[in-house]
């Protein structure tokens, strides 16, 4: 009986793709695309644990085990590793606390915006740093910062007059000063375009809660708090959780974009630290090894941050 009706759901799997085969079609290049680009590359993480030489290939070469992720974490490779993961850790942790504020803030400020001519264009100008190129943005702040021998650019000029940084110092040679402007770059470049989804979620929540709210006397900051923020919770529930997962992850083209060997003390991370160590040096094992670390970490930090606000709100990716 069981088996008659397991029988009878495959044939209603089958014939609702034959109905929506249109639809699966569309799907298909993307499937093509992430069986290509993410899951096909999972099989290199057999470099990982093995001593991999290109002439003989990663199934022909000697397998180690964990011999390379020993090395890494407490070997020759320890001392570099180790500050290329701090240093990763710690610039994320800015970005969540300074840079995943911004967007949400941006977002209520446009949905306070009445005039729709007017918020179109400023929602414009905010989008636009994103769609440039690292190149573009970092050769601006880098301008803004730093000409020649001194630092003479615009908005080092203005930080000295307000007396927040010394007239001698310059910033971009200076390890200090490599995380607030790695940050604040990012800030500028992404904010607008992160603020989105948040907009989005702040536009569909029912106009009927901000007018009931009004009618029992509620001031700007209630409905905010009583209705805003309850109403966006999923969404900004959703995006911290995917943030925790990318805090190992920080991109190599705007650091080396900005970093020299005055700044390298704060500046390398990990995807630099797996960019030299396993390209420019050769030690493609190591690099896999640092990388398989990475996603490990990132992979844990994803199923704690989904528990936790699984077990204190309603929200969660799964």
């Amino acid at each position: 009986m069981k088996s008659k009706n397991d029988a009878e759901q495959n044939r209603s799997y089958v014939r609702t793709i034959i109905m929506d085969y249109r639809l699966y079609l569309l799907l298909l290049p993307i499937v093509i695309w992430y069986l290509l680009w993410f899951y096909k590359p999972i099989a290199g993480l057999l470099i990982a644990f093995k001593y991999f030489q290109p002439n003989l290939g990663v199934m022909d070469s000697d397998f180690v085990g964990f011999a390379n992720i020993v090395s890494l974490v407490e070997g020759n490779f320890a001392s570099q590793f180790w500050r290329a993961f701090r240093n990763t850790f710690v610039i994320n942790v800015y970005g969540l606390l300074f840079g995943f504020p911004i967007p949400i803030l941006l977002a209520l400020a446009f949905s306070e915006i009445r005039n729709t001519a007017y918020r179109n264009i400023v929602q414009t100008l905010s989008y636009l740093p994103h769609f440039l190129s690292e190149v573009t943005i970092t050769g601006l702040v880098l301008t803004l910062l730093y000409n020649g021998e001194v630092t003479t650019g615009v908005f080092a000029k203005l930080l000295m007059e307000l007396g927040l940084i010394d007239e001698t110092a310059r910033i971009v040679q200076t390890a200090d000063y490599f995380r607030p402007m790695y940050i604040i770059t990012g800030i500028w470049k992404e904010a607008g375009y992160s603020s989105i989804v948040y907009f989005a979620a702040v536009m569909g929540i029912s106009p009927i809660l901000y007018e009931a709210i009004k009618v029992d006397g509620g001031n700007k900051l209630q409905e905010l708090r009583y209705v805003t923020l309850p109403g966006m919770a999923p969404t900004l529930t959703i995006m911290i959780v995917l943030r925790i997962g990318q805090m190992l992850s920080v991109g190599y083209e705007r650091v080396i974009l900005l970093y020299n060997a005055n700044t390298y003390e704060t500046a390398d991370v990990l995807s630099t630290f797996v960019l030299r160590i396993g390209l420019e040096s050769g030690n493609q094992s190591m690099g896999a090894s640092a990388d398989l670390f990475n996603s490990l970490i990132g992979f844990m930090l994803v199923i704690g941050a989904n528990y936790i606000s699984r077990e204190i709100s309603e929200s969660s990716l799964w």
